[in-house]
């Protein structure tokens, strides 16, 4: 249908134009709810941080068992043969949490729901966002 059927309403484009950017941006708005948002720190030291070990898998495919207690330490073990275990620490931050690896620099994250039991652990940059491991229990 078009505008032009309808020469006795004026405005009728205006309203059509209008009506169609107030359904854009509900669909949007709607897309950005579906989308996850991160966990709040302390809802990650009570799924995460409580000493029980979960799967965790690198964009590259390689799956690590992980745990991490209440006391800030934490351990990474490679599920294949090779591989040894990484031992590191932790803590809370504003956004999510921090790690430091044996070995390596302090890096922090963030963790949001990626469906029934997993979660994408990210790493916020200074344009973009990347996604550093799935964690599933």
């Amino acid at each position: 249908m078009s505008v032009s059927e309808f020469p006795h309403w004026p405005g009728l484009g205006a309203l059509m134009r209008a009506t169609s950017l107030v359904i854009a941006v509900l669909l949007y708005n709607a897309s950005a709810a579906f989308a996850g948002q991160p966990m709040a720190p302390s809802d990650i030291k009570a799924t995460f941080f409580n000493g029980q070990p979960f799967s965790a898998a690198s964009p590259s495919g390689t799956k690590f068992t992980m745990t991490f207690t209440p006391d800030g330490k934490m351990t990474r073990q490679p599920l294949a043969q090779a591989g040894k275990t990484n031992v590191g620490i932790w803590k809370l931050n504003a956004k999510g949490f921090c790690t430091s690896w044996e070995h390596a620099g302090s890096n922090c994250f963030t963790v949001v729901p990626n469906g029934e039991n997993k979660w994408l652990v990210q790493k916020a940059g200074t344009t973009i966002t990347t996604t550093i491991a799935v964690w599933s229990k």
